[in-house]
């Protein structure tokens, strides 16, 4: 019989008691789990191991877990990290941002809700080997904090843009699906992989989700919706996000 590998969850956490709650939690779901408990030791294990996901908090020995995502990210711009930390104000959060982190969640936790967020972060993982016809293309995400086209200006800082429709704050599917869209400049995306890469869906969830989002978008940063020049449909394909 096949063996199939566990996907791998490396926990940065210096705290033993939280630490062994996540491991076992987490080895419940079917996952092999790593702990680390100060910041040198994470970032050796994370070398080492190769893990599919890193629960990280701030508040580390050693080096701080922004340090770690800091230096992660400078190797590795791919692998999810989800930032589980008692510090939870705003400004904490903008900084895990701008240092690359894709998720935070603040101590103390639901339960339900941590292992919700871990598995869609995992399933999001999947979009970098999305199986279509056009797999032989390798699509990126956008880092910068801000963009610009035609009259249109995003913030990926305050997830918030300055357009067509006004004022107006992006939601955090809205803001992952325009990161990939500016980041493949274009290239024809299929539904299904922006469906992926925007909420972990597996193939069998409508296509119709993305399909709003996209008369969304139009609406907010097309001066006539009807006619788009910036969120263009591709017959057969999808979506294809264009400018000067």
């Amino acid at each position: 019989m096949e063996t199939v590998e566990k996907e791998r969850i490396l926990v940065i956490e210096d705290e033993a008691h939280i630490a062994d709650g996540i491991r076992l939690n987490l080895s419940i779901q079917g996952f092999d789990v790593k702990i680390a408990q100060d910041g040198i030791a994470g970032l050796e294990s994370w070398r080492a191991w190769n893990p599919d996901l890193i629960i990280l908090d701030i508040m580390l020995p050693m080096i701080d877990g922004f340090s770690v995502l800091k230096t992660i990210r400078k190797e590795d711009e791919k692998i999810p990290v989800l930032i589980l930390s008692a510090r939870g104000d705003t400004k904490d959060k903008i900084k895990g941002l701008k240092y690359g982190v894709d998720d935070y969640l603040s101590k103390p936790f639901d339960l339900e809700e941590f292992l919700l967020r871990v598995d869609r972060l995992l399933k999001k993982k999947t979009w970098f080997h999305h199986d279509n016809k056009d797999k032989n293309l390798e699509y990126k995400i956008f880092k910068g904090n801000a963009y610009n086209f035609g009259n249109n200006h995003i913030d990926f800082i305050t997830f918030k843009a300055s357009c067509a429709a006004g004022e107006i704050v992006l939601t955090e599917q809205e803001i992952v699906l325009l990161k990939l869209f500016i980041g493949n400049k274009g290239k024809p995306l299929s539904r299904e992989l922006l469906l992926t890469a925007g909420w972990g869906y597996s193939k069998d969830t409508t296509t119709r989700t993305v399909d709003n989002f996209i008369v969304r978008f139009r609406k907010y940063f097309e001066e006539k919706p009807k006619n788009p020049v910036y969120f263009i449909s591709r017959r057969s394909v999808g979506y294809v996000f264009d400018h000067e």
